[in-house]
């Protein structure tokens, strides 16, 4: 589910930026297969790959831990 939430994330504002997936896996420095499963919801990202997109895509990436009762 995060996968997929992620992947639908990132390739709606790669849309709303203009940009194509092999131009902006070059920007981030990963693989287009690597982007192109991403979006799909088809792999789990590291934070390195998602910081790196983010950074391109002018994102940035929120980690909140709360306990639970």
């Amino acid at each position: 589910m995060l996968s997929a939430h992620l992947g639908e994330t990132i390739k709606r504002r790669r849309k709303e930026l203009g940009i194509t997936q092999p131009h902006l896996a070059e920007l981030a420095g990963i693989s287009t297969n690597t982007l192109y499963k991403l979006e799909r919801g088809q792999s789990n990202p590291s934070l390195e790959v998602l910081n790196k997109l983010f950074e391109v895509l002018g994102m940035e990436i929120k980690l909140e831990v709360r306990k639970k009762y």
